[in-house]
């Protein structure tokens, strides 16, 4: 037998929320001595009581708590509840994680707003590229809705062209485009769906190469088909697509995380407004140096535009 004291100690609980349970019923000591009134608890009941924090934890109130031992809750059901509860609560800080990111990048736009200089932004055009990309669709355009989109698709492309044995040759470039429901509404870009295409830059003589290994015989690649029809199949767990050059961009390279775009792509936009020119479509990201931590991250943002 053990004291009140021992036993909460054992337990990792307080001796007062021991009183409160035996109080309430939830949690009887083994024997109360008549005379001093002093609790004894077993060794066994250290099971009960850890059932009874466990879910605790997992928001159950003590009278439903009471309730759903009093049914004989066995391990495996525990662990069920348990793991469930794990997951729900990673997924809740994952999104208060990312909340606080994205005040961050807009406490940043805002203390940044007019400092920023405007010789770093370049007009140029670019080349044309053969892409292997995988696609998914955002439910926006802001970095808190493309991330979570983005970084599995590249994960998984990186996955797939090992497999398919063709080397990158170049960085991974994204591009993006209206979803087809947000296609024709009236503000479409701005907030509404997009297709995210997730591409890395391969050499045209590696992906016939492994074409031929599976016995296909190669065609040009096409260039990237419209969100309302599929784009070119190669077999090989990925689509190859050549993206088309860009006549005119204005370019500015962004360091650090995605998550923190924001300020860089508004700099841009007073740097189009400045100057005289109107975005001509999504901006693409070249992703220069992705090292693991993501603050020297250095892409730079390719924004199409025209003339005003």
């Amino acid at each position: 037998m053990f004291t009140i004291g021992d036993f909460a100690r054992y337990g990792r609980v307080s001796a007062r929320m021991l009183r409160h349970y035996d109080a309430i019923g939830l949690l009887r000591p083994a024997r109360t001595d008549p005379v001093t009134g002093y609790r004894f608890y077993a060794a066994a009941q250290l099971a009960r009581l850890n059932r009874v924090i466990a879910l605790k934890d997992l928001g159950f109130s003590l009278h439903q708590v009471a309730a759903i031992l009093d049914e004989q809750v066995d391990v495996a059901e525990l662990r069920g509840m348990l793991r469930l509860r794990q997951a729900e609560l990673a997924a809740a800080r994952a999104a208060t994680e990312a909340r606080l990111a994205q005040v961050e990048a807009r406490l940043r736009t805002i203390e940044s707003e007019g400092s920023m200089s405007t010789d770093d932004v370049v007009l140029k055009s670019t080349e044309p590229v053969l892409l292997a990309e995988l696609s998914g669709i955002a439910a926006g355009y802001g970095p808190e809705d493309i991330g979570p989109v983005i970084t599995p698709l590249y994960e998984e492309l990186v996955r797939r062209l090992a497999e398919a044995g063709v080397p990158p040759a170049g960085p991974g470039l994204a591009y993006y485009e209206a979803a087809p429901e947000a296609a024709g509404a009236e503000g479409a870009g701005a907030g509404d769906a997009v297709v995210v295409h997730a591409g890395i830059v391969i050499a045209p003589e590696e992906l016939t190469r492994a074409l031929r290994r599976k016995g296909v015989e190669p065609a040009a690649p096409a260039a990237p088909a419209s969100v309302s029809a599929a784009a070119p199949a190669t077999g090989l767990g990925f689509d190859a697509v050549t993206l088309p050059g860009l006549d005119l961009a204005a370019t500015v390279v962004h360091h650090g995380p995605m998550s923190r775009i924001v300020p860089t792509a508004q700099h841009l936009a007073h740097w189009m407004d400045t100057n005289g020119y109107r975005s001509a479509g999504y901006a693409r990201e070249l992703y220069l140096e992705c090292p693991d931590d993501k603050e020297k991250w250095v892409t730079e943002i390719q924004e199409p535009v025209v003339r005003a």
